[in-house]
């Protein structure tokens, strides 16, 4: 992988602040040829520095409009069941975010659902049925202050 020098991490920048930039705007904006920029770009994502250009979509606007925290704590903490876990939450549509953390819980949850309602309906069919689960934590989230921020580099 090649060390990314000031001209990478300004064309970065620029797609964090708006992946919908022209490969001409950001070339303008970091001082180099398009050319040259077209060729860095397809180095940055070869490399796995740029994993993918999404929208933002707004979680009211298509009826998601409740996010909720799950902490998760199994009962064994061994290699299989942390694959078996990971294996059946890759299922749940619901589900925008896993994490296994260090702490009170082994994992921590991220789910988008359209209300309280719609939450305990998807607890009560698939979060408590999920392998090896022996305790799960949830908090609604009442306001959300920062989300998806960019990478500060």
């Amino acid at each position: 992988m090649t060390a990314l020098d000031r001209i990478d991490r300004a064309i970065l920048r620029h797609l964090q602040r708006d992946g919908r930039l022209s490969n001409a705007d950001i070339a303008r904006a970091v001082n180099v040829s398009p050319a040259t920029c077209h060729r860095r770009m397809q180095r940055l994502v070869e490399e796995g520095h740029i994993t993918g250009t999404h929208a933002r979509i707004a979680p009211a606007s298509v009826g998601l409009g409740t996010l909720v925290m799950v902490g998760v704590v199994l009962d064994r903490s061994t290699p299989e069941s942390f694959a078996e876990f990971e294996a059946a939450v890759g299922g749940l549509k619901e589900l925008l975010d896993c994490h296994l953390v260090a702490g009170d819980f082994d994992y921590l949850l991220k789910i988008r659902v359209r209300d309280m309602g719609d939450f305990n309906a998807l607890h009560g069919r698939m979060l408590i049925a999920l392998p090896g689960v022996r305790q799960i934590r949830t908090f609604f989230v009442l306001k959300e202050v920062k989300e998806n921020a960019p990478l500060p580099f």
